[in-house]
């Protein structure tokens, strides 16, 4: 189980220690996607969704669950970000979410992108969901993440 970073010797979970690593620059983008009625897509594009701006509200719903990523995920250690980006794209029946998280620190930023998109879609959830229950949230996933020991990793074509 010791090669497991994030066991120790006897199976128990740990923090993984980073305190020898350099800090270097880390950049990660993560993408999303909700799928909905072309009612509640038009709604969303058009602002005229009851509980107020929906793009808004989750762009600033994602920004601040990236900053909290170590308050929800148990062994992600806490990041001094440096910036988080949320970009929404409302086709007709479904809003795209990506998210680009980025840190000069000891760790990667792979879960601060991930955990900004996933925040976002829900709260676009949480403000449609009078106008359409049967929304889906799917295809979160990793894109790209820059720096750090492992080096760039891109996603190919399929996003896996």
């Amino acid at each position: 189980m010791s090669d497991l970073t994030h066991l120790d010797e006897s199976g128990a979970a740990r923090m993984v220690d980073v305190a020898g690593k350099p800090i270097t620059t880390r950049r990660a983008v993560a993408m999303g996607r909700i799928t909905m009625s072309a009612e509640a897509a038009a709604a969303i594009r058009e602002g005229s969704v009851k509980k107020g701006d929906v793009l808004a509200t989750a762009r600033v719903a994602g920004i601040m669950a990236a900053k909290r990523t170590a308050e929800l995920i148990p062994l992600c250690h806490p990041l001094p970000l440096t910036s988080v980006a949320i970009d929404l794209d409302v086709g007709d029946t479904q809003v795209t979410a990506t998210a680009t998280a980025a840190t000069d620190a000891k760790t990667g930023v792979e879960m601060e992108a991930l955990t900004a998109v996933t925040v976002a879609l829900l709260t676009i959830y949480d403000m449609a969901k009078a106008l359409d229950k049967a929304m889906t949230i799917d295809g979160v996933r990793l894109i790209e993440k820059t720096g750090g020991k492992s080096g760039d990793w891109h996603a190919n074509g399929s996003g896996r």
